[in-house]
């Protein structure tokens, strides 16, 4: 069990007993940015086909990857911290995972894509700060509710690398960069996470 006490936006935690360090949302949000630059390291210099390429028409593309992190990331935050209008709800409705993938092929160009991405970002950002800084109700139990969620969305994002840097190393032949290390990561099946419990 995880117990939480102090200030907000720096509560402790201890588990099973022995303390233990968690993430706070300042951390987190680092790691956010770590992720987002790992990300643009493997897509920006990538052609229009091979942003769209996938084997088959059930597989998703690099191009699709790039609309489901920030999809899955809004989603989050504007149902959890905040009641936001959704950014783009096309692009929101292509990259849900219940789009089913033979409908995931037609995808938009690639300032497009950056530009729901960077819109998203800024909306996790000043969303998460919000609740750092205790400008929300109920100020303690939404840190708690942050912290959480913006761990999934950091893991979620570097799952997503990851897979887009299988397709740019093997099919499209492209260099790869080094996985990203910080104090918060663990590689766990091959993925950069962050373990936020023992």
């Amino acid at each position: 069990m995880l117990t939480f006490g102090a200030a907000p936006g720096n509560m402790g935690a201890s588990h099973g007993g022995d303390a233990m360090t968690v993430p706070g949302i300042d951390e987190l949000l680092a790691e956010y940015e770590r992720a987002l630059a790992h990300t643009d390291g493997l897509w920006t210099d990538l052609t229009v086909d091979e942003l769209g390429w996938r084997p088959d028409a059930d597989s998703s593309a690099i191009g699709w990857h790039l609309l489901h992190q920030p999809a899955v990331a809004h989603f989050m935050v504007r149902n959890l911290t905040v009641a936001e209008p959704r950014v783009d709800a096309e692009l929101e409705r292509l990259g849900d995972s219940a789009t089913p993938p033979r409908e995931r092929g037609d995808l938009p160009d690639a300032e497009r894509i950056a530009t729901f991405r960077g819109i998203v970002a800024d909306r996790v950002r000043s969303n998460l700060r919000a609740v750092a800084d205790g400008d929300v109700g109920p100020p303690a139990q939404l840190v708690v509710v942050g912290r959480t969620l913006l761990t999934a969305v950091v893991n979620h994002e570097y799952q997503h690398a990851t897979w887009i840097a299988e397709v740019r190393s093997g099919p499209l032949d492209r260099p790869v960069p080094d996985p990203p290390t910080s104090s918060l990561l663990t590689m766990l099946d091959g993925y950069p996470i962050v373990v936020p419990f023992d």
